[in-house]
């Protein structure tokens, strides 16, 4: 059982109306939906702000983060998109009612029923301002308290804003871009720490800084996507390479239309797929050829190939039966 509650907030009567959220909250609704190729990811609960009639309380919040928390699904995950508040006593994730901002749902609350929950992974994703200060309740300081399985990710540290633009927010527009497979690994999973480092590589130093506070043993996947390649194609780099320091030797013979002349040597079709599949991984930085700059001198001049780090890495995720 895959869980998560997605919220935004336009509404605030007493904090200044917000704009870009609702259309967020509807974003990630619909990205959290289904994977990739149609099948269902995540049972998601929407709910959304946008006048008096559909105001969002802080006990109307509170008990759908209860109620998302509670059981022990594979995963529980909370998107909320809404002004958020920091100050001397910690932070806030505010709600239409609030008058003050310090009158919302507490971090530490909310940090204090996550940590609680039996949920074997439970991930939230913040979107408001001063959000970072999330995971680290004010009477430790800087230090973050984490149960095992607990993963936060915010769009801003807890001294920052968190911007909108063109109607979207900013952490959040990388957010869903990261899901519909801008974060994806070579076997199509997208996990909170590759999320991060797509958001964070996207933002500049001058800009929001994104915080990931993480606690667990083993990255969960939050949504699956097609892979670059596919996973047959992907293990046959245990039978190109036996050894991953090996170095493939190639020659005209794998090129299957070498120009004249071709040292005589005319092109092989065992050959030319296993090429078409060097060539394959080469693009995926996988491969690389020895001695030269492009694949295909390195068969015209009877070069070899090699595997790259990142080659090497998936070589033993096959060879151990990862992948």
């Amino acid at each position: 059982m895959r869980k998560a509650l997605v919220v935004g907030i336009n509404y605030y009567p007493g904090a200044g109306s917000l704009y870009g959220c609702v259309n967020d909250a509807y974003a990630v609704n619909q990205v959290l939906l289904r994977h990739m190729d149609g099948a269902l990811n995540f049972d998601v609960q929407l709910h959304t702000s946008v006048d008096s009639a559909s105001a969002i309380s802080r006990r109307q919040l509170k008990d759908l983060v209860i109620a998302l928390f509670a059981d022990d699904p594979e995963i529980a995950l909370l998107y909320f998109a809404g002004h958020g508040h920091v100050e001397d006593s910690g932070g806030y994730l505010v709600t239409s009612d609030c008058d003050d901002p310090d009158a919302g749902l507490p971090l530490d609350e909310l940090l204090t029923i996550a940590n609680e929950s039996k949920a074997k992974n439970k991930v939230l994703v913040l979107d408001s301002c001063y959000s970072g200060a999330a995971g680290s309740p004010k009477s430790l300081g800087e230090k973050a308290l984490l149960s095992e399985g607990l993963t936060i990710l915010t769009a801003s540290s807890k001294d920052q804003y968190a911007t909108e633009e063109n109607g979207s927010g900013v952490f959040t527009k990388l957010f869903v871009d990261a899901l519909n497979g801008g974060a994806a690994n070579l076997t199509g999973e997208i996990t909170p720490g590759g999320i991060y480092a797509h958001i964070d590589q996207s933002l500049s130093a001058w800009e929001q800084r994104p915080i990931f506070k993480t606690n667990v043993k083993r990255f969960c996947s939050i949504r699956r996507v097609t892979p670059p390649i596919s996973l047959d194609d992907l293990r046959q780099i245990a039978i190109l390479f036996k050894n991953p320091i090996d170095e493939f030797p190639l020659d005209p013979s794998f090129e299957p239309q070498p120009p004249a002349p071709n040292h005589g040597i005319a092109p092989d079709p065992e050959n030319n797929r296993k090429f078409a599949l060097l060539q394959k991984l080469n693009r995926l930085n996988l491969v690389k050829p020895v001695g030269e700059d492009h694949m295909y001198f390195a068969a015209m001049n009877s070069k070899s190939c090699r595997l790259t780090v990142l080659g090497e890495h998936y070589w033993k995720l096959v060879t151990k039966g990862r992948i």
